[in-house]
């Protein structure tokens, strides 16, 4: 069980260390974003799918992990969870103690990297709503604005200032 339990931890560890790298990632891009730098984006991008692979890995190297410390202690390993192994561990306080250490650790730098990716994705959202308001005004300036004539039936017959078939109509 000891081993299990230094596998687990050596695991947990590697995915912090690739969380950390992940943080450092999602913060380098937040000025990125800002600029509007898309191809230095698109690099960073890059690099969070590479760490995003490892972090796969690394998550289903700690289920393998999970479903060995599970079958040692006779519990299903749906009901497993890092709280109740770090209950189990009392008497090694020593493993206990490590084991809630990178679990806290872990807990914390998940939640900043999801904090910076939230506080991107707004960022992205509000310069996505400027383009689109950018592409409004842009298309609003090539149209002439409408008239209010209106043909024999009542209907508005869609003539645009400035611009007819007859051109000029100098009697008028």
């Amino acid at each position: 069980m000891a081993s299990l339990i230094d596998n687990l931890v050596d695991v947990l560890e590697n995915i912090s260390a690739e969380y950390e790298s992940l943080l450092g990632l999602s913060m380098k891009k937040t000025p990125v974003i800002i600029t509007g730098d898309l191809n230095q984006l698109a690099v960073i991008t890059d690099e969070e799918q590479q760490l995003v692979s490892k972090i796969n890995k690394l998550d289903a190297t700690m289920q393998k992990t999970l479903d060995e410390i599970a079958g040692v202690i006779n519990t299903d390993v749906k009901e497993l969870d890092l709280k109740t192994i770090i209950g189990f561990m009392g008497p090694k306080p020593i493993e206990q103690q490590k084991l809630a250490a990178v679990h806290d650790k872990l807990k914390n730098i998940v939640k900043h990297v999801a904090k910076v990716n939230e506080q991107n994705g707004e960022l992205i959202q509000n310069a996505l709503e400027m383009v689109q308001f950018e592409m409004n005004v842009l298309q609003a300036s090539k149209s002439a604005p409408g008239t209010a004539n209106y043909d024999r039936s009542a209907y508005n017959d869609g003539s645009v200032i400035g611009v007819g078939p007859k051109g000029f109509d100098a009697k008028q």
